[in-house]
């Protein structure tokens, strides 16, 4: 194949190259179609790849992508390398589940928040992220995957490269990402398990809070729940997503009208609540949401992963107080 461009002088850092070799079933195929079905690459993405020196090669060679591969050839795409030039390193412990070229994901603790904001430009996850890289040599971007409220604990993910971010959102779109939580919520809930099927959107007179919507208006959002354990005036249940909305586990929780203990947002200190509520509220420091687990397929070895994380101290001391007066 005729090479479009000498790449024999390109210094350009990337990296590790994305590989496909072509079968045979894929013998007469345009390369933008092996691109974009086979390694399943987003059409900005492959925008990107086009304007990289070494970005989309077929056997060693640089081509346009309306050329016809053949049984055997050999199809790399490849990013350059970049770094999170805007946010500031900063030494900080983490709490590392799993990292490799491609993939970061670590236990958030609760308090911190995943990406600077106006006013929060240190002290977020991100700045302890770019500083480990730094440590580490490697130009990495900050990517975060998913994102977890900044009282919320528990597994977060971190793509080190645009390929593998857009993969999983993508299996997050289809249903294929699994996430789980454990929440610690008031009252006694009746049924063993269930399903929320209700929409949200932004409540209009208190735009950082979220509320259910009626049918037909709002973001589709899908909840399941299962009951763990039953204390006497509380409930630890398991949540699993479809959906991915903000505050969705709080908002939803809220509507079955069992809310999280210590959720500030949603059950408002002026707000009436039983008596039992006010002693529950003061065992919380912060609203009593986990995420426990977070399983996909590595975009780059195709390998089913799960990563979990255990109950953080303040919510096991939660777990204990509660067990002291369990019911059940």
């Amino acid at each position: 194949m005729k090479p479009n461009a000498d790449v024999t002088t390109d210094r350009t850092a990337y990296y590790e190259p994305l590989v496909y070799k072509v079968p045979a079933e894929d013998d007469g195929v345009l390369l933008r179609t092996i691109i974009q079905r086979r390694l399943g690459v987003s059409r900005k993405l492959l925008s990107r790849l086009k304007l990289t020196e070494r970005g989309i090669m077929l056997n060693g060679a640089r081509v346009y992508i309306n050329v016809q591969v053949s049984q055997g050839d050999t199809v790399e795409l490849r990013m350059e390398r970049e770094q999170s030039e805007d946010i500031l390193p900063q030494p900080m412990e983490l709490h590392i589940l799993y990292e490799d070229e491609h993939l970061l994901v670590l236990a958030k603790p609760s308090g911190i928040i995943v990406h600077p904001t106006h006013g929060h430009y240190t002290g977020t996850i991100a700045n302890g992220v770019v500083h480990h890289w730094l440590e580490r040599g490697e130009e990495v971007r900050f990517r975060p995957i998913h994102r977890l409220d900044q009282e919320t604990s528990g597994v977060l993910a971190i793509a080190k490269t645009a390929y593998v971010h857009q993969n999983i959102s993508e299996q997050m779109q289809q249903g294929l990402v699994e996430k789980e939580y454990a929440a610690f919520v008031y009252g006694v809930l009746s049924a063993d398990a269930g399903t929320v099927n209700a929409p949200i959107d932004r409540n209009p007179a208190s735009p950082h809070e979220r509320i259910v919507m009626p049918e037909g208006e709002g973001y589709p959002s899908v909840t399941h729940y299962r009951v763990l354990r039953r204390y006497a005036h509380a409930t630890l249940v398991a949540l699993r997503l479809e959906t991915g909305r903000t505050h969705q586990i709080r908002v939803h929780m809220k509507h079955l009208g069992h809310p999280l203990i210590g959720d500030k947002l949603y059950v408002p200190a002026q707000q009436p609540v039983p008596p039992e509520w006010e002693a529950l509220d003061k065992l919380a420091d912060r609203h009593a949401l986990h995420a426990v687990r977070l399983a996909f397929a590595h975009p780059m070895t195709k390998e089913y992963m799960s990563f979990t994380a255990p109950l953080p101290e303040d919510l096991a001391r939660l777990e204990q107080r509660l067990e002291a007066g369990s019911c059940t």
